[in-house]
């Protein structure tokens, strides 16, 4: 098979969360079990770092990989989704694992793969893990899918345990309050490991010191432990919270056994774009008019861009909008803009929602917009009729930026 073919077969063959939804999602960690074992545990081969998070997990895990690399380490990085290629999930260093490697792996796994049905996500991880451990990294940087428990990551003992912050998403699978919402976050957190939680909350703080003490794990809360905010190229006012969240957990591990300087520390935070290649974060894709986008897809994730959107200087919003069919309409439509003019539009992929739909809820609260068959027709739109000193914001989902990045 080609690297396309086997691409095309992991997304068409298995179920894939990020496209269908619901139907792909797995609730155990068996198969991923019987996979580890099948290519020889390779996740207990490697030092990890593992993040969750209901927001800013993404950006946690790039701006960790950085401040490694700054310190001369070579660091994994295992993150999802991926806008463009899938190849970005897995990295070393930034650099993407080669086409090669994906082939392999599935020549040498498929009759194993398609005998135990497993799921897009738990081959991924799976990959990811063998990627790791022949490459031999000083650590890996595993972001959680969905959850923390549950999760296919979850089969890791790493030398520090992060939480960006609980809020309301997949609450299908999680849980529908904060408190159970956390507590599937929590199942990350592993005995005798130290555990950083980004955000403290009223509601989460219990749940997440009550699993802590079960499992004699240091916790830190970063947000009363760290002041100083340091810059970083990442740019959205909510990666404030980030950087903190990263601050502290450079702290806790560098005791162990990694040297890394304030300088180094300093530098990572400033390049971890070109160190990572991260994108999508309130990443400005033009000037007059100004085009930006982010990848930002819950209550939470949006507020902040709603914040900072406010502290823009221009004549006119534009907004080209989609996002996925679960979506709950009714938890963000309060905090979306009126003073705006919408493009809405369905991100082409299985799980999209369909744009009549979207711009009904719209309309029927009073926004002002109209429905386009893509989100490049969406963005043409906004741009042929936005002036130079006009802003178009490009969002609502990761689908939606992946198209226009």
């Amino acid at each position: 098979m080609t690297y396309q073919d086997t691409i095309n077969w992991m997304f068409s063959q298995l179920p894939m969360y990020q496209r269908q939804g619901k139907s792909a999602y797995k609730a155990d960690l068996n198969n991923t079990l019987l996979l580890a074992e099948h290519i020889k545990n390779p996740q207990n081969k490697i030092k990890t770092i593992h993040v969750a998070g209901t927001n800013g997990k993404g950006s946690t895990s790039h701006m960790l990989s950085s401040i490694l690399q700054e310190a001369g380490y070579k660091v994994g990085l295992f993150t999802s989704p991926h806008l463009k290629d899938f190849r970005e999930r897995i990295k070393i260093n930034g650099t993407v694992v080669s086409k090669v490697f994906v082939n392999g792996f599935i020549k040498r796994n498929k009759a194993f793969l398609e005998e135990q049905s497993l799921s897009f996500f738990e081959m991924t991880s799976g990959m990811a893990f063998d990627y790791f451990s022949k490459q031999k990294v000083d650590i890996a940087i595993i972001e959680v899918g969905l959850g923390g428990r549950l999760d296919s990551t979850n089969i890791i003992t790493p030398e520090i345990s992060v939480i960006t912050n609980i809020g309301f998403d997949h609450t299908q699978f999680l849980g529908n309050t904060l408190e159970a919402i956390a507590f599937e976050k929590a199942g990350i957190i592993k005995p005798q490991v130290p555990v950083v939680i980004g955000e403290t909350q009223k509601e989460t703080k219990e749940v997440f010191l009550n699993v802590a003490n079960k499992n004699h794990s240091d916790i830190y809360f970063a947000d009363t432990l760290i002041n100083e905010i340091l810059p970083s190229d990442l740019r959205g006012l909510y990666q404030q919270k980030n950087i903190k969240t990263v601050l502290q957990t450079i702290k806790v591990l560098k005791p162990s056994s990694y040297k890394i300087s304030d300088e180094q520390i300093k530098s990572g935070l400033l390049h971890v774009v070109k160190n990572t290649g991260l994108q999508g974060r309130w990443q400005i894709l033009q000037e007059q008019p100004k085009v930006i986008c982010d990848t930002a897809h819950n209550r939470e994730g949006l507020n902040y861009i709603v914040k900072q959107l406010e502290e823009e200087v221009y004549s006119h919003l534009h907004i080209v909008f989609g996002v996925v069919n679960d979506k709950d309409l009714s938890s963000i439509l309060d905090i979306m803009p009126k003073k705006a003019t919408y493009y809405f539009c369905k991100p082409d992929v299985p799980r999209g929602m369909e744009v009549h739909m979207l711009q009904k809820k719209f309309l029927s609260a009073g926004f002002k917009g109209a429905s386009y068959v893509s989100v490049n027709e969406a963005l043409k739109n906004a741009r042929n009729l936005a002036s130079d000193s006009d802003l178009i914001y490009v969002g609502g989902s990761t689908f939606v930026v992946a198209e226009i990045i």
